[in-house]
């Protein structure tokens, strides 16, 4: 079916008042913004108001419905023809039952509003890794945002003409009732349907939909790695670059490590993207990481110029796109956004992220947790320029990393790949606010992809597997935790810039340069091979943070051995074998 046709059908389905295919120039989308700005959205906010551009040019705000704030993983499915296929993490539905379903809530839900076409392009068109995409929606949000983050434009739609596939979104904001607000993942049709939101990665579906939970199903039947990955270049002071990838959860620093400014003299960070990486093994054998994205979809609150003031520079930037500001509150003394933490003092005339006037003694943020800003990567100061080249970059290490008090160290490294594997298919993590539920709860989120991996969770591993067994130069692989506490709740390890500390020891690693003491659970650090002047951090707090209790692990291996368990007979027996080892050596 051509694209053409495929809209068609769709416009007979939601009946718009009017069709607009995108051009993605920067004239139309500044005319589409304009447009925001008069139009009012159902919970009678303007759809984008616009900041102080000279405090931050060419930036735009805008405040979503009060209860679609967050991924709503609980009414998110994928709808392989077999739920066994799906896997026990994902939510499952027949997919004649869940078309049925969302075709009677798109029926008509686009009547007297305009229905936007979006071609556009997950990684450089040139790409041989590339995916050419079209979105359909009724928000002049999600198109500015997908303008943003990914490449838009007509070239998609020639692409696709020559390929003769494309990948298919479908959105609606319908009536934001929280009560079907679904989002249906067909992997085997390429294609996603979701209705009832206008957030983030529930609205734009190019970000976790197509990128990943599309893709890691593709990837999977094709022979390739979709991943929730940052990808960074490293240049130590010889002028080597080594490329790493890093999986972490949402708020635990991925978009800090990815801009990171190192402490250490004569090394620099150079940033590919911060959160989604696909990979394929090049020609040569090696594993090699393209972003299919263009574009930085972050949580405000604790960015500031101490923590990542590369990001506030790209927060600053528009010269070659605006950024906009979504959920954090606004400064009305000076028209500019704001959100905890990012400067030390509060603003005495905010306004909430409600539309209210915030009271600081309400105990309440002023800035929604997990308000976000989008901006583009090619404003970011500390770009790679690497960052569109169609093969990609060649990758030496790849991180692990979660949110944990206790229990896990602050780095260690895997034995081989297949412990690597393992060690990542246990990552535990505390929960945030980027998810609806509790905060706080340890969950397993192996790889950080438990709620985006498009099939069975014991395949996913297995494939894993299986490409680290093609390879003929494997990444070294390691576990990081920046986030370990002293027995009076305090964070033993500074983190942020600090963190840079801990690359060069993972480029020893892979130089060879530096030995380390093996553990049941793999390598850490020796204090002499750590690079710690300035810190105040003596040899005796050095332990804690690389300590492994055997008491904490043996109850880690039990809640280990509990996860595995939920994932039925499909677990690859070699994961089985780890987790043997594991037990016995503790």
């Amino acid at each position: 079916m051509s694209v053409h046709d495929w809209v068609d059908d769709q416009a007979r389905l939601l009946q718009p008042e009017r069709i607009y295919w995108v051009d993605g120039t920067r004239e139309e989308m500044q005319q589409l913004i304009e447009i925001g700005m008069a139009q009012e959205k159902i919970n009678n906010n303007n759809t984008f108001y616009k900041l102080n551009h000279r405090e931050f040019p060419g930036a735009y705000y805008h405040r979503s419905h009060p209860q679609d704030v967050a991924r709503t993983e609980h009414l998110t499915y994928v709808c392989l023809p077999s739920r066994e296929d799906a896997g026990p993490v994902n939510n499952w539905m027949d997919p004649d039952e869940a078309k049925s379903m969302m075709l009677k809530l798109f029926e008509g839900s686009m009547r007297g509003r305009t229905m936007y076409v979006i071609p556009f392009s997950m990684g450089h068109p040139d790409s041989p890794y590339a995916k050419h995409c079209v979105q359909i929606t009724d928000s002049v949000y999600v198109v500015v945002n997908m303008w943003i983050m990914t490449r838009v434009g007509r070239e998609t739609l020639k692409k696709i003409g020559e390929t003769g596939s494309f990948v298919k979104g479908l959105h609606s904001i319908g009536d934001l009732n929280p009560q079907r607000r679904y989002i249906m993942h067909f992997p085997q049709d390429d294609l996603v349907m979701s209705f009832g939101s206008g957030y983030g990665g529930n609205a734009l579906l190019g970000k976790k939909c197509i990128s990943l939970r599309l893709a890691s199903y593709q990837g999977y039947r094709q022979g390739w790695l979709a991943e929730h990955m940052i990808i960074v270049g490293v240049e130590t002071p010889d002028g080597e670059i080594y490329y790493f990838l890093g999986a972490f959860p949402s708020a635990c620093g991925k978009t800090n490590l990815a801009m990171l400014e190192p402490v250490l003299e004569g090394y620099r960070v150079w940033t590919l993207g911060d959160d989604i990486a696909w990979l394929n093994i090049g020609p040569d054998g090696r594993l090699y990481a393209i972003n299919p994205e263009t574009g930085f979809f972050g949580v405000a609150p604790g960015t500031s110029y101490k923590t990542n003031p590369n990001m506030m520079q790209t927060l600053k930037n528009d010269r070659f796109f605006p950024t906009l500001f979504t959920n954090t509150a606004i400064d009305r003394d000076n028209n500019t956004p704001w959100w905890e933490d990012m400067t030390e003092t509060v603003p005495a005339n905010l306004i909430d992220w409600l539309g209210e006037p915030y009271d600081p003694s309400s105990g309440k943020p002023a800035a929604h947790p997990n308000s976000r800003f989008t901006a583009s990567i090619y404003n970011c100061p500390t770009l790679s320029s690497e960052v569109d080249n169609p093969a990609g970059v060649p990758i030496s290490g790849i991180i692990f990393g979660g949110r944990r008090s206790t229990t896990m160290p602050l780095v260690v490294e895997s034995r081989d790949w297949a412990h690597g594997v393992f060690l990542a298919s246990t990552m535990g993590s505390e929960t945030t606010t980027a998810a609806t539920g509790k905060v706080g709860v340890v969950r397993r989120d192996p790889m950080a992809m438990r709620p985006f991996c498009g099939y069975h969770m014991a395949e996913y591993f297995r494939h894993w597997l299986q490409m680290g067994s093609r390879l003929k130069d494997v990444p070294r692989i390691f576990m990081v935790n920046w986030f370990r506490k002293d027995e009076q709740g305090r964070f033993i390890w500074p983190g942020f810039r600090e963190n840079s500390r801990v690359l060069k020891w993972m480029i020893d690693r892979i130089r060879s340069s530096v030995d380390a003491r093996e553990t049941p659970i793999g390598y850490v650090p020796y204090y002499e091979d750590m690079v710690l002047e300035g810190l105040n951090l003596d040899r005796n707090t050095f332990e804690k943070l690389t300590e492994i209790d055997r008491d904490e692990w043996l109850r880690e291996v039990e809640e280990i051995d509990s996860f595995y368990g939920s994932l039925g007979s499909r677990l690859p027996g070699e994961l089985k074998g780890e987790l043997v080892r594991l037990r016995e050596s503790l």
